[in-house]
C-alpha cells in the first residue's frame, strides 16, 4: 500500500488529541516500513480501541462515524459497488444521499480509495468510519460467506457448472489451488473455525443450497451468496476428493477424513454424505486436536464430584462409564480423565472410533470395521498389550461390554461411555445388553451423566430480574435464591451478538457403593437405584444446571433445554 500524504495523516492524528507527538512519529514509522494501515497499527500496539480511535478520527475529518449494527444499511446502497471491491477494500455501501453513495471503511488513508469507489458505482462517494469488525460482519451477513470468491465463480468460465463438467472430474485435485471453488471451501471451513463451529452442514433444497454452523451446540444459517445452488455439485466434488471419496458414486452414503492447519491448529475434519432428493448432503465435524487438553479442573465439575470423581479414575481396577447422547461432551470427559492420570509409571491404551484427540505418551488405536478391526477384537488384543488404564470409545454390543467387564476383573482400570439419559440408566442398558447382574454389580465402579450448556458471555450478560411464578413452574428451588444472583444473555460483539460464548458441562456422579450393588444384582430399576444415589447425596444433572445459574454461569433456559425435570424421591 503506498503512503498517502503522511503530513496530512500526521495532522489528523494529533487533532485527535488522542497521542503524543513521539507516539504519531512512531506509528508514521512503522506505517511506512510495514506497509499497514494506521488503525491496525493504533490497535495493535495498544495506543487505543478502534472505535475510540475512529470516532475522533472522524471528528477530526468531519465525517460521520456509525456503528453498523446499530444502523440499518440500505440495501439499495449495497448494489451500488460489486462485491470485489466490498471485501478488495473491507469497505461496504451504507446508503444514498442524493446523488452522493455514502460508503463505510476503518481505513481512509488508502490511496485514491474515494476515486476507486466512484468509478466502481458511478457515483460521487462520501465516507463514514466504522470499526473493521462491524464492516466484516455486515458485509458477511449482506453478501455471505465467501461473497468475492463467489464473484469471480459467476465470471469463471471453465466453472459454468453441469453436474459432470471439469470440476466433478478426478484430475480436480490437480487444479490450480487458486481456482474459485477451492478457494470458497476453504473459506467456508476458515469462517468456521473462527465462529468456533464444531459442525459445518451443507444441506440441498430445491431453490438453494443452505450452509449451516453448529456453534456452542446450536445450529446457526449462514449467509451465502444468491444462486449458490448452481455450483452444488462443484463445491460437494471439491469436498469429497478432499476427503479422499469416490466422488463418481452419489447414490450411496460416504465418509472420509480431511486434516488441516489453520492458523497453527491441526483440525481434523470428519466428512459424512447422504443422498437426499435434491442433492447429496455434506457434514462436517471439526476436531481441534489440541482443545481436549484439559483436566479436570476445566470440566466444571462441583468439588464434591470432583473430588469423588478423582478417587475414582485412580483406582487400580474397575470400570467407570460416562453417559449422554451424541454432543454431550463424553469424549471430552473421557480425555480429561486420561490426562490428570497421565504419567510415566501407567501404560494407557485406547481404541477409538475415531481418534479425536492426540495423547501423547497414550498408545491409541483406530478402529477400522471394514478390516474387522472392531471395538471388541482390538479390546480382546488390548488385554495382551500389559495395560494398566484402558480407553474404550463405546460400549457399543454384549462382546464389547463382555470384554470390557473381564478386562475390570482382572485388575484394570476401564474408561468408556454409553448412549443412556442418566447415570442410573447406565446399568440397566448393560443389563439389557446380555450382561449378568452380578458381574456388572462386582465390575463398575462409577457412573456419570453429563449434558453440555452455554456459557453466558462475562462481557455482556445482566442480572435478570426475579419471575417467581416462572421459576416455579420450572421447579426452580425458591429457597436457593440467596445464594447467588441469575443472569440474562444480552449479546456484544465478543460473543457474536448470541450472548453466549464457549460451554460447560452439568453432571450427576453415581458411585457404585455397597448399598447399590445388591440392588443391581437383584435386578432393581433404574428408578430404584437413583433414588437410592439420591438419598446418598448425588446431585442430579437439574441439580448441577441450578447451581450453574445460581453462579452466573448460565441460563435458566439453557438448563431446562438439555436436562429433563427430576422426579420426586419415590418412597420404596
Amino acid at each position: 500500500m503506498a503512503i498517502a500524504a503522511p503530513s496530512r495523516i500526521s495532522g489528523l492524528l494529533e487533532q485527535t488529541n488522542l497521542f503524543t507527538s513521539e507516539q504519531i512519529e512512531d506509528l508514521m514509522v512503522k506505517h511506512r516500513e510495514g506497509d499497514r494501515a494506521i488503525t491496525d497499527l493504533v490497535i495493535d500496539l495498544g495506543l487505543a480501541r478502534d472505535d475510540v480511535f475512529l470516532k475522533a478520527l472522524a471528528e477530526a475529518m468531519s465525517i460521520p462515524f456509525i456503528r453498523l449494527n446499530a444502523q440499518p444499511i440500505d440495501k439499495t446502497a449495497l448494489e451500488k459497488l460489486p462485491t470485489k471491491a466490498v471485501f478488495q477494500h473491507n469497505v461496504i455501501p451504507v446508503g444514498i444521499e442524493g446523488h452522493i453513495l455514502r460508503v463505510a471503511t476503518h481505513d481512509p488513508f488508502i490511496p485514491n480509495l474515494i476515486d476507486t469507489l466512484r468509478i466502481a458505482s458511478g457515483m460521487k462517494v462520501r465516507l463514514a468510519l466504522s470499526p473493521a469488525n462491524d464492516i466484516g460482519k455486515a458485509a458477511k451477513d449482506f453478501y455471505g460467506v465467501g461473497a468475492d470468491t463467489f464473484d469471480k465463480m459467476m465470471q469463471d468460465s471453465r466453472i459454468e457448472v453441469t453436474p459432470e463438467d471439469d470440476i466433478t472430474k478426478d484430475d480436480l485435485s490437480e487444479l490450480d489451488q487458486e481456482a474459485s471453488v477451492v478457494k470458497f471451501v476453504n473459506q467456508i471451513i476458515w469462517e468456521a473455525h473462527k465462529d468456533r463451529a464444531t459442525d459445518i452442514h451443507l444441506e440441498p433444497q430445491e431453490m438453494d443450497l443452505r450452509i449451516r454452523y453448529r456453534v456452542d451446540g446450536v445450529l446457526h444459517a449462514i449467509p451465502v451468496p444468491p444462486q449458490l445452488k448452481r455450483f452444488q455439485a462443484a463445491i460437494i466434488s471439491r469436498i469429497k476428493v478432499m476427503a479422499n471419496m469416490d466422488i463418481a458414486e452419489k447414490r450411496l452414503p460416504q465418509d472420509g477424513r480431511i486434516s488441516l492447519r489453520v492458523q497453527g491448529d491441526e483440525i481434523d475434519v470428519r466428512v459424512s454424505t447422504m443422498p437426499t432428493v435434491y442433492g447429496e448432503s455434506v457434514s462436517l465435524r471439526l476436531l481441534m486436536r489440541s482443545s481436549g487438553m484439559i483436566g479436570l479442573d476445566k470440566l466444571g465439575m462441583q468439588e464434591r464430584d470432583k473430588s469423588m470423581l478423582l478417587k475414582l479414575i485412580t483406582r487400580p481396577h474397575g470400570i467407570l462409564l460416562v453417559t449422554g447422547p451424541t454432543g454431550s461432551g463424553k469424549s471430552t470427559s473421557l480425555y480429561a480423565w486420561l490426562h490428570t492420570i497421565n504419567s510415566t509409571d501407567l501404560r494407557i491404551l485406547t481404541i477409538e472410533d475415531p481418534i479425536e484427540y492426540e495423547m501423547a505418551g497414550v498408545n491409541q488405536i483406530q478402529v477400522r470395521a471394514e478390516i474387522g478391526m472392531t471395538f471388541a477384537v482390538g479390546l480382546r488384543h488390548i488385554l495382551r498389550q500389559d495395560p494398566d488404564v484402558i480407553m474404550v470409545g463405546e460400549i457399543r454390543d454384549k462382546e464389547t461390554a463382555e470384554i470390557a467387564i473381564r478386562a475390570a476383573l482382572t485388575g484394570h482400570l476401564v474408561f468408556s461411555t454409553l448412549h443412556t439419559n442418566d447415570a442410573a440408566g447406565a446399568v440397566t442398558r448393560l443389563i439389557d445388553m446380555g450382561i449378568e447382574p452380578f458381574l456388572v454389580a462386582s465390575s463398575v465402579e462409577g457412573l456419570v451423566a453429563q449434558r453440555l450448556v452455554r456459557r453466558l458471555c462475562s462481557s455482556c450478560k445482566r442480572p435478570r430480574e426475579i419471575d417467581e411464578a416462572f421459576l416455579r413452574s420450572v421447579a426452580f428451588p425458591m429457597e436457593r435464591l440467596n445464594e447467588g444472583t441469575i443472569y440474562e444473555p444480552v449479546g456484544c460483539e465478543e460473543c457474536r451478538g448470541t450472548g453466549f460464548r464457549g460451554r460447560t458441562g452439568v453432571y450427576e456422579l453415581i458411585v457404585i457403593n455397597d448399598y447399590i450393588r445388591p440392588m443391581i444384582v437383584n435386578r432393581e430399576s433404574s428408578t430404584a437405584i437413583k433414588n437410592e444415589a439420591l438419598r446418598r447425596g448425588m446431585h442430579t444433572l437439574r441439580d448441577d444446571g441450578w447451581a450453574k445459574v445460581l453462579n452466573g454461569t448460565t441460563t435458566i433456559e439453557e438448563v431446562i433445554r438439555v436436562s429433563e425435570e427430576d422426579e420426586a424421591l419415590t418412597e420404596e
